[in-house]
């Protein structure tokens, strides 16, 4: 039963992070206006905002207008709920739930701002660094904590390097400020020498939707916030494989 409460409370979530995801790139309040159709603006009553029931009774559609919403919102609610789940069935109650909590948020919020935006928002970044940092305050202590924020700016400073270099050699921007940004968030989770790890297989992750980009001849700048966050919660959820393999190397 904690499992199916868990699971709603992600879609809710997931709902919410949909709304932050597409408003705050264009400039729009998440509070004003209230939620209301995007074709005739009709405000929303709670009764159509029950994450997934909604919109499933509507048939994906406006009580109001009938025109077909965008099946996003319903993909969104499952992601999120389902990434809460599974992050309880890993952990529990417990410090590294928590923390899976936080991730498995970026990850939504991310997906949806870079794919459509190419952007990573600074707020969730900021709130997910003081929300790490107080759960390591709480669970580990001052010095653990410390130690994290180190890390934290070794990431960026390496991914600033990185950029730098990356910008020398092909004459353009190759990596985002977001990016950048994102690499504090995980080095103060993950560590420095596993945030390197991060990076590879963020990688790896991204390349098959590069050349998928080239081949489809669209617009070959790639998202890689989506691949970073992605690799942070795979090495996250699966750390103690990360770590057995990085002891064998």
């Amino acid at each position: 039963m904690l499992g199916v409460l868990i699971f709603i409370i992600g879609t809710i979530f997931g709902s919410f992070f949909y709304v932050v995801g597409t408003r705050l790139p264009n400039h729009e309040s998440i509070i004003s206006p209230g939620s209301h159709c995007t074709y005739c603006n009709h405000p929303l009553k709670f009764y159509d905002l029950i994450p997934i029931i909604s919109f499933i009774f509507l048939k994906g559609k406006c009580r109001y207008c009938h025109k077909k919403l965008t099946h996003e919102y319903l993909v969104y609610e499952i992601f999120t709920g389902t990434l809460f789940l599974v992050s309880y069935l890993k952990f529990n109650f417990s410090y590294q739930f928590f923390i899976l909590l936080i991730i498995s948020s970026l990850v939504v919020l991310i997906f949806i701002t870079d794919f459509k935006y190419l952007i990573i928002l600074d707020s969730p970044l900021i709130i997910a660094i003081g929300l790490v940092f107080s759960l390591k305050l709480y669970y580990l202590g001052w010095p653990e904590a410390l130690f994290s924020l180190l890390d934290g700016l070794l990431a960026f400073l390496t991914m600033l390097l990185i950029r730098q270099i990356g910008n020398i050699i092909f004459k353009k921007e190759s990596l985002g400020g977001g990016d950048i940004k994102f690499s504090f968030v995980t080095g103060l989770i993950l560590g420095y020498k596993f945030t390197m790890i991060s990076l590879i297989l963020a990688t790896f992750l991204a390349l098959p939707y590069a050349v998928g980009t080239l081949l489809l001849k669209k617009n070959n700048e790639v998202p890689f916030g989506p691949f970073l966050v992605s690799s942070l919660f795979i090495i996250y959820f699966f750390f103690e494989k990360f770590q057995y393999v990085t002891y064998l190397i």
